[in-house]
């Protein structure tokens, strides 16, 4: 019922997108959607890159009239360093050229991606996992989370680790996320964050971290616990452990669960006015592959981007002697950004679960899919 493709190389001409499964008569903001990827380019730590790049969304199909009609959405976004003569002469799609990458990062695609595909040059393998790849993802995200919107479900993100500079967090405010530089809302550590990226600027080096994904408003019951693959908690995971780079997600209480006793790890059931209540939220919000209603939490851990300034060992493939590591314009730290991005996966991952539940051919027959079925679960245990 839903699916969604992105192509496109990091310096190429384009970043291409399609999302197919969207009800028609979605109205959409174009103006938010570019927010959000403006949102992507920034947070303390990036390099020059996005000081190019002004990426804004173009529709091509699928939408008229800012209404999307059923049909399959395709959108492009422009690289704007393609335009400059090094870069085309470089990755031209007919006439590209340029002496051959050789020296693999550590960390990057790069010698796998070489071995798996047959190519000696590494910029073969290298233009198309790059993170550039992303603000397609979160073009695709943002239009995802207009039709989430509508159903009454959000998601936001935050901050909470940069190397070894943590904040400890249960909620925050977004506000104060979205003014921080690293998009943490506790301002203490915000800026021991900031100085810990310089730090890292000065010595060459990179730093990773960690940022929490918060899902609102989710009805019970989306995914499903009759096939593996259909379980809520394996599809974001799997959704999110497919950026670039993520190395850990985390649900609820994490692995902390492995220490926690049976007696502590669980939210108990009571009742309040007659209604079902829970006095904790440590299964993040889902229960047996589904949303228990309760706000789903995700704990991300993104590792420290493998191009360094100051280059790791590594070797020279073509002479088969030991070389730098190879060096292209890059990041100190893409932790705030990665936030971001992750908030478009998990966007994109609802989409499918949610339609299976809900879906419709259009926006007004979902949203009575949705009321019927939640008036019928309303009901289902009222007492008589």
């Amino acid at each position: 019922m839903f699916t969604y493709l992105t192509a496109g190389e990091s310096h190429g001409p384009a970043l291409l997108g399609i999302l197919d499964g969207v009800p028609a008569h979605l109205r959409l903001d174009v103006d938010a959607i570019n927010e959000t990827l403006v949102r992507r380019q920034g947070g303390y730590g990036r390099g020059a890159r996005m000081k190019i790049e002004s990426d804004e969304i173009e529709f091509l199909a699928g939408v008229r009239g800012g209404d999307t009609l059923g049909s399959p959405i395709a959108v492009i976004i422009h690289n704007r360093d393609y335009r400059t003569p090094k870069v085309r002469e470089l990755m031209d799609p007919l006439t590209g050229g340029g002496e051959p990458l050789t020296n693999p990062r550590p960390g990057h695609a790069d010698f796998a991606g070489a071995l798996k595909y047959r190519q000696r040059d590494l910029r073969n393998v290298l233009e198309r996992a790059s993170a550039r790849e992303t603000a397609m993802r979160v073009a695709l995200g943002a239009i995802c989370a207009q039709f989430l919107g509508v159903l009454g479900i959000t998601t936001r993100s935050c901050v909470v680790r940069i190397g070894e500079v943590a904040a400890q967090l249960e909620d925050w405010d977004q506000e104060a996320t979205e003014n921080s530089d690293v998009r943490c809302p506790d301002a203490s550590a915000s800026r021991a964050m900031i100085e810990a990226i310089d730090e890292a600027k000065r010595r060459g080096d990179t730093l990773g971290g960690q940022f929490l994904v918060r899902i609102d408003g989710m009805p019970v019951g989306i995914g499903s616990n009759r096939q593996p693959a259909s379980r809520l908690d394996g599809i974001l995971a799997g959704a999110v452990v497919g950026m670039q780079t993520i190395k850990a997600v985390e649900i609820g209480l994490g692995e902390a669960v492995a220490g926690t006793p049976g007696s502590r790890a669980h939210d108990v059931f009571a009742l309040a006015d007659g209604d079902v209540i829970r006095a904790s939220n440590r299964a993040g919000g889902i229960e047996g592959g589904m949303s228990n209603g309760q706000p789903i939490l995700l704990r991300v851990s993104a590792k420290p981007i493998p191009t360094l300034a100051k280059a790791l060992p590594s070797v020279n493939l073509h002479a088969g002697t030991e070389a730098p590591a190879g060096v292209v314009r890059s990041d100190v730290c893409v932790v705030p950004a990665a936030a971001i991005v992750a908030e478009a996966m998990v966007r994109l991952a609802l989409m499918a679960p949610v339609l299976e539940k809900y879906g419709g051919d259009s926006m007004e027959e979902t949203i009575d899919n949705l009321r019927r079925s939640q008036a019928e679960a309303a009901a289902l245990f009222t007492r008589s």
